[in-house]
């Protein structure tokens, strides 16, 4: 059955900044955050993943329309790293968002009307001065401080990557993001396509995140934190699958 909230237009917009801290966690906690159908993106089979993606956007519209209907929004989005099997037998690595967080209140609405991401509003400020990344939400206990533009950055104290070659395989956005619906065994697939990709590592100097906090993992830690800039990104419609049992 047709629902507006299954992505049913390709969107596009324009990547200022977009900011995304992974943390690791033991495969065993993550396992009951994610539905059925999808398994968990591992690290030796030992980690698995949930990241807090920040993202300064520019000009968000249905994709083909004129830049001047675009809007700029500042977006959150809590995703777990997952992968699915298509019935065609591919293999997809992507996304299962937990909740999603924005801004703007035309974002919510228009988010909620179209996609299964559950956006709510809340105060976000993005800042960059002189290397020093800020975000932050009093509201929604955000406070987050990186540094970028270093020549030579640590892997975060305890982080169960050997280095950063295999870190930045767990840098997200990953190619797809999936919603199941469990009671009617379908899965929506929205693919995002984007170039001049080249995530720069950063260093963490504050990273608090109530919503990552408030999931009460207890073997969380900080595995990475990347920066993307300028980039062109779109997603495209969604697709479904009907999901073999």
């Amino acid at each position: 059955m047709f629902s507006l909230r299954d992505h049913p237009f390709p969107v596009e917009t324009y990547f200022d900044n977009s900011l995304v801290i992974t943390f690791a966690a033991l495969k065993e906690e993550l396992l009951n955050f994610i539905p059925s159908f999808l398994t968990l993106d591992t690290y030796k089979n030992k980690w698995a993943f949930i990241a807090a993606a920040m993202v300064k956007t520019k000009g968000l519209r249905p994709k083909g329309f004129p830049k001047a209907i675009g809007n700029d929004f500042i977006l959150i989005g809590y995703r777990i790293f997952v992968r699915y099997r298509t019935n065609a037998g591919k293999n997809l690595r992507g996304l299962y968002i937990l909740g999603s967080q924005t801004n703007k209140k035309k974002m919510e609405l228009f988010g909620n009307i179209f996609t299964h991401y559950n956006y709510t509003t809340t105060d976000i400020e993005f800042g960059i001065n002189e290397g020093i990344i800020n975000v932050y939400s009093e509201k929604s206990g955000i406070d987050v401080k990186v540094k970028c533009g270093l020549s030579d950055v640590k892997l975060p104290n305890g982080s169960p990557f050997d280095n950063w070659v295999d870190a930045r395989k767990f840098a997200g956005p990953l190619p797809f993001t999936f919603t199941v619906n469990e009671n009617k065994k379908e899965i929506l697939i929205i693919e995002g396509v984007r170039s001049n990709w080249n995530p720069e590592p950063v260093e963490i100097i504050k990273q608090k995140i109530k919503f990552i906090e408030s999931l009460k993992i207890n073997s969380l830690r900080p595995a990475n934190a990347f920066i993307v800039k300028n980039i062109p990104y779109y997603w495209k419609k969604g697709r479904k699958e009907k999901l073999l049992v």
